[in-house]
């Protein structure tokens, strides 16, 4: 019987692997009970390991830390690529705001953090891991504790130890944060609703069908492209003519020629529609399905783009229109239609709304790729470019005057920083940075539980001491002040000082703590997905401020 002692108990690499699944799946299956609707999702991953830690189960030192930074690479850098396409245009129009908000939430509670440190004499450290559990933020505390490991050679358990006890009361403070804020200001959920409806500022760069009738004597007898050129600061394409000499409708392309009062299909943007208008003439209440009506000879499909080839390409240079007699009026990326103008940089994934004859839209999809499976394969290449990427520049020692030690920007934010510049500007150097959304989390999830396994299993033995004889349950209210207090004086700022509206808020005190179960109970609260676009909004940046802050706190004051 040995062997399963050896199995149990001993320090092979099937002990290792049976260990670290049990815990993962046990701590996933007991994240799945709700308790007041709300539940603590795969966190419980690191309870569980602190559990069977305490009783003492162990994996050998240099398994488990390769076990915990893998799977902290494999995280951080599947967030940076979930995350990147929406980090630089997350700063634009109402997301400033939002933004700034969100940064003011994260500074703050650093700084309530540095004041609990100096009152209290809590080692900087186990200060940094309580104010991770505090916000709910795992790559913080992983960050942390890389950043230590980087700077004394050995790990400090009291940084997931005060992250442990945290965690709990910090999901229950944000969601406290939220309700107070809503009974200071007596929120109407009907009024917020219809403010909601009436913002329609953050769909301004969408595509936006309108049908116009020919009225401006200066564009009768112009082309499609000389009409472009003189509209050239405009986005909008001109899709379908409806002749009004023949009551024909066409394609339209570069030498269509607009004659007086002939009816036009346009897609552009709500910020250039006006002008757009004004220019060609006046606007018909003509819905899209009355011109599939009046189109039989021709079909609608989108195709999505596949070819590896076609990464990075501009619409214009592939000359779809001039070649096949086809026209591209939108391209959907992410759930977005953007007008399809030439400039328009092509990636792998985006789905091109194509109108043209039966045979020509064929030949354009075998361009274009349309190949669900090629989609479904992932580009192993460019993940692990980007993993080798990010770790060369987490290594890179940067000197900064008063510190002692080079800071690094870590096996955490190394691949980070490396995932949002590739996810983003990737396709220019022919990176094909597509993954599908379920292969992204399978990524992340198997990182982030094989992390939180790992800590929670080294952090067992000596956590009920801590808790019992060394000062546990004053961490916990440490956490609970440091969740509480930036979220209700910046959402107080945010409703009084901007208006912020109250769903959109909610997602903005969610995401400035990167917590999912706050989310959870702000969209079943708002009943719209106001609460998932403010999240979304500032979760990029305020990921990269936690990760980026946590180690800070380390390197200066550790």
């Amino acid at each position: 019987m040995d062997w399963i002692n050896d199995l149990l108990w001993g320090e092979g690499i099937g002990h290792s692997i049976l260990l670290l699944s049990f815990v993962i799946a046990a701590g996933i299956q007991l994240g799945k009970i709700k308790v007041f609707g709300i539940s603590l999702g795969i966190t419980l991953v690191l309870f569980v390991g602190i559990i069977l830690g305490h009783f003492g189960f162990t994996v050998n030192h240099n398994v488990i830390h390769f076990f915990k930074e893998f799977g902290l690479i494999l995280f951080v850098y599947s967030v940076g690529m979930q995350v990147g396409p929406g980090f630089f245009s997350s700063f634009r129009q109402g997301g400033i705001t939002l933004n700034m908000l969100a940064c003011g939430i994260v500074f703050l509670g650093v700084a309530t953090a540095l004041v609990l440190h100096f009152v209290t004499g809590i080692p900087m450290p186990t200060m940094v891991g309580i104010l991770s559990g505090a916000v709910t933020n795992t790559p913080g505390l992983g960050a942390a504790q890389q950043a230590y490991s980087d700077m004394y050679g050995v790990s400090d358990n009291t940084i997931a130890l005060g992250y442990a006890v945290a965690y709990p009361l910090g999901v229950i403070g944000i969601i406290l944060s939220i309700i107070f804020v809503r009974y200071v200001f007596r929120v109407n959920f009907d009024k917020e609703n219809d403010d909601l409806n009436k913002e329609d500022a953050s769909h301004t760069n969408e595509a936006k069908p309108i049908s116009l009738v020919v009225k401006n004597p200066a564009v009768f007898g112009k082309t499609v492209g000389e009409l472009s050129g003189l509209m050239d600061h405009l986005d909008f394409v001109i899709s379908r003519v409806w002749r009004n000499d023949n009551k024909q409708i066409e394609i339209a392309s570069a030498g269509t020629i607009l004659n007086e009062d002939d009816k036009i299909f346009v897609i552009t943007t709500d910020q250039d529609a006006e002008s757009v208008k004004t220019f060609i003439g006046e606007e018909i209440d003509m819905e899209r399905k009355q011109w599939i009506r009046m189109e039989s000879q021709f079909i609608n499909r989108r195709i999505l783009i596949t070819k590896p080839e076609l990464n990075g390409k501009k619409l214009g240079q592939l000359k779809l229109r001039k070649l096949y007699g086809i026209n591209i009026t939108r391209i959907n990326r992410a759930g977005v239609d953007l007008v399809a103008t030439p400039a328009l940089t092509l990636q792998v994934g985006d789905r091109v709304n194509v109108v043209g004859t039966e045979t020509a839209v064929s030949n354009v999809e075998k361009v274009l790729g349309n190949s669900l499976k090629r989609l479904n394969e992932p580009n192993l290449i460019t993940i692990f470019i980007g993993i080798a990427l990010g770790i060369v520049l987490g290594s890179i020692p940067i000197t900064f005057p008063g510190i002692p030690q080079p800071v690094k920007l870590g096996l955490a934010g190394g691949p980070l920083i490396v995932a949002i510049l590739i996810s983003r500007f990737g396709y220019r150097y022919k990176l094909v940075t597509y993954t599908t959304q379920s292969a992204n989390l399978m990524l992340r999830e198997i990182g982030i539980t094989l992390f939180l396994a790992c800590v929670g299993i080294s952090a067992g033995d000596g956590f009920v001491d801590t808790i019992v004889n060394n000062g546990g349950f004053a961490w916990i209210g440490y956490g609970f002040i440091i969740t509480t207090i930036p979220l209700l004086i910046i959402g107080c700022v945010g409703r009084y000082f901007y208006k912020i509206n109250y769903f959109t808020l909610m997602g903005l005190i969610a995401g400035s703590t990167t917590d999912p179960p706050a989310l959870a109970y702000s969209n079943a609260t708002a009943g719209n997905d106001a609460p998932s676009v403010g999240y979304a909004t500032v979760y990029p940046l305020t990921m990269f401020l936690r990760v980026l802050t946590a180690q800070l706190l380390i390197l200066f004051f550790a």
